[in-house]
């Protein structure tokens, strides 16, 4: 599997802070929970990250 490749699978996304001090992607789907943890200076870059993403695929989508 790739970033490429379409799956229909339904899955729902929260983002926030923990009362640790980082920040939580949690991923639940069918039959699985994924708790992802970051520091916020991690959570900036993938956000970064997010940000260029959505650059390129609109560039591609034009």
């Amino acid at each position: 599997m790739s970033i490429n490749t379409e799956r229909d699978i339904e899955a729902n996304l929260q983002i926030g802070p923990t009362d640790q001090g980082m920040v939580r992607l949690f991923i639940e789907g069918v039959g699985i929970e994924i708790p992802m943890d970051f520091e916020p200076e991690e959570a900036e870059e993938i956000a970064e990250e997010i940000r260029a993403a959505a650059q390129a695929a609109r560039a591609v989508s034009s």
